[in-house]
């Protein structure tokens, strides 16, 4: 049978709904409710920075070619679902988290108008504070005026002292100043945001001009950066010059609040070249994302804190000699991440340590491991970092570190420019009377300590060398830069590496369990990623569903693989989780007839990481890890609290709430507890 697959921007744009959804919540906490609220808007963002460019190339292509509904379909669907959505926040904002502020003596004002008594300490911080960034430019045919990207505007209707009217635009300077400004008075709090200042005041900043119309908008423009296949000499150089070319591409949305004269709307989209599929009515607020700013904490309506669960290690013993007794897994958030920034400060004071080689992909805005490369480097010792500077929205940041680690003695190597390192391991190699020891970390996440304490990962720490010569292999092939022309020439037989055996090694170990559920053995496969769309690796589930494999998946965000299909993939069922943490790890679990392989990683089942990334898949052999990391992944097949089914259409089912109930992370963390 011919296979099908859902779209993947529509499957991911119901993920961001799903976040909306906890937002609406009465029982999620308020002040988290903001928060996803924020997360929510930073998102959509991201996806017409990102997707939405893709969207209007790919249904462009569709009418110029022959007519194909599954391409000329999908932005219109994703533009009714993002209308839908937006209307939704709208609701959630006015509607559910303003009245509830108020029963906390909280007053935030939106679409209100400013109370009396507020009117003398908005207006001195008017003229003393947001007048001072104020550039107001008026739009006329012979002069130039560029939106910049995502920063906000209104745009101002006057008529003049002889009635002619004119348009003006004022800049917002969220960028300048913070977006709310907070009032106490008396046992009240009024919020504010500074759009509303400007408002309030623009009869001032308009003296002797009658206000027709302000309406706020902001445009996104396109963030895909134009690299070509070989750059001569320093890619960090190049990829500098293309970060200032960025917030210069295609405008791919006109946000605007609603009552824009059509005239008006037009002249000015001739202006700026922006097409009218770029039109998107808001609501009177962009950027809800600076909701992350929101002034006011209170602290009994955030999420219960969780202290870190601190590992169990000797403070007067070498971490190293440690690690060789036995391998450690380190779970975050849950588990303190000390334990990793403790692997890599020892490793750059040890004197016996001679050389060190790590992938970075993001790193930290004030890196501790960075740090620590630059003091090992300083000091004489080997190090090595592979640092992707093509990681979207890290590159600036990730060529600061690059200059600083080069500056201190650090070789760097950078990705050819087709082909991203994703990988995250770390190699310590350590000279202990006059014999070379290997030491290692092999992640699902970045070695990043700040995403550490709200991503969901796991990190293997190990002395075992066989997986640690592999990982050896790799930062030699990668210290070439140059794409794998022959995947023969290196052999991984522990590792599953992307653009080598990872693939290949996947669809071997689904086609195990086919054959085992043909033979009348039990078979099953669990997997959780953060994002599905490959098809050869879908089809082979596809496949082992057929044959009567149980497959059983938990996919955060995109999902192209239809679950409960019969005929198609009726053993497969798939769970989304969205809750305090952002579930980031991904893991794969074979039965292999009751020999359980467990692997965890860095990969996803995307195009990009199967075919244009090195991503690295690795094994756990120790049997108390592999307990553990299954005994995880159970409790969260078990979610009945936070997570959701995906059915045939990728909407968000409610699961049905029943006995035990089992909030996954809550869980979780009460399962690492009891282990410590």
């Amino acid at each position: 049978m011919a296979y099908s697959y859902s779209d993947r921007d529509l499957s991911w744009l119901t993920f961001n709904g799903r976040i909306l959804e906890l937002a609406s919540k009465a029982d999620t906490p308020l002040m988290e409710r903001i928060n996803f609220l924020a997360i929510f808007s930073s998102n959509l963002d991201e996806f017409y920075r990102v997707r939405m460019p893709v969207l209007q190339a790919m249904d462009k292509l569709g009418k110029l070619n022959a007519p194909n509904k599954a391409v000329d379909d999908v932005l219109e669907e994703a533009q009714e679902l993002i209308i839908a959505q937006q209307q939704q926040y709208g609701e959630v904002l006015s509607g559910q988290v303003v009245p509830a502020l108020k029963e906390h003596n909280v007053h935030l004002l939106v679409n209100q108008s400013l109370p009396k008594a507020l009117t003398d300490k908005v207006e001195d911080y008017y003229f003393a504070q947001v007048m001072a960034f104020l550039n107001p430019v008026e739009l006329k045919a012979d002069k130039e005026f560029f939106p910049e990207n995502n920063e906000l505007y209104f745009l101002v209707i006057l008529d003049d002292a002889e009635g002619k009217e004119r348009l003006m635009v004022v800049n917002i300077p969220s960028d300048e100043l913070p977006r709310f400004y907070k009032i106490e008075e008396k046992d009240s709090t009024y919020v504010l945001f500074i759009d509303d200042i400007i408002r309030y005041n623009l009869d001032k900043l308009f003296a002797g001009k009658s206000v027709k119309g302000c309406y706020s908008f902001k445009i996104t423009r396109d963030a895909e950066m134009d690299l070509k296949d070989e750059y001569p000499g320093d890619l960090s150089v190049q990829i500098e010059k293309q970060l200032l070319k960025r917030d210069l591409g295609i405008a791919t949305r006109f946000l605007h609040q609603p009552g824009i004269p059509l005239r008006v709307l037009h002249a000015i989209c001739d202006n700026w070249n922006i097409e009218s599929s770029s039109l998107v009515e808001g609501g009177n607020y962009h950027n809800l994302k600076d909701l992350f700013t929101f002034p006011v904490n209170l602290p009994g309506e955030r999420y219960e804190k969780w202290p870190s669960i601190h590992n169990r290690l000797d403070a007067n013993e070498s971490i190293f000699d440690q690690i060789e007794q036995k391998d450690l897994i380190i779970n975050t958030p849950y588990q303190s991440y000390n334990t990793i920034l403790r692997f890599f400060n020892t490793a750059a004071l040890d004197d016996n340590v001679e050389e060190i080689y790590i992938t970075v992909y993001r790193v930290a805005h004030d890196s501790r491991i960075a740090n620590a490369l630059i003091n090992a480097a300083s000091a004489g010792k080997k190090v090595t970092v592979m640092i992707e500077l093509k990681a979207r929205f890290d590159e600036a940041n990730n060529i600061k570190w690059a200059n600083r680690l080069k500056a201190a003695g650090a070789t760097i190597i950078y990705s050819v420019t087709a082909l991203k390192v994703h990988a995250k391991v770390a190699l310590v190699k350590r000279k202990v009377n006059g014999r070379s020891k290997y030491y290692g970390l092999l992640a699902t996440g970045n070695f990043n300590e700040n995403t550490a304490a709200f991503y969901t990962d796991h990190i293997l720490i190990t002395a075992n060398k066989d997986l640690l010569r592999e990982v050896e292999m790799l930062f030699i092939f990668l210290a070439r830069r140059e794409k794998p022309s022959s995947p023969d020439l290196i052999r991984f037989e522990h590792l599953l590496v992307a653009q080598f055996n990872l693939q290949q090694r996947f669809l071997e170990m689904i086609d195990r369990e086919i054959e085992n559920a043909k033979k009348g053995l039990p078979a099953s496969i669990i997997i959780k990623l953060n994002n599905l769309e490959e098809h050869v690796l879908i089809n082979k589930l596809y496949d082992a569903s057929q044959a009567g494999v149980k497959v059983s998946m938990l996919v955060r965000s995109i999902c192209c693989l239809i679950p409960g299909v019969e005929g198609m993939s009726e053993n497969i069922t798939i769970k989304r989780i969205v809750d305090r943490y952002l579930e980031h790890g991904r893991a794969f679990i074979f039965h292999n007839n009751g020999n359980p392989e467990v692997y965890l990683g860095s990969a996803d089942w995307m195009n990009r990481n199967i075919y244009r990334r090195i991503e690295v898949c690795f094994p756990v052999y120790d049997g108390q890890i592999k307990q553990q990391i299954t005994g995880i992944i159970n409790l969260q097949l078990q979610d009945n609290v936070q997570a959701v089914m995906l059915d045939e259409h990728i909407r968000n089912i409610p699961v049905k709430i029943t006995k035990p109930v089992v909030q996954s992370q809550q869980a979780i963390y009460q399962y690492l507890s009891k282990l410590a």
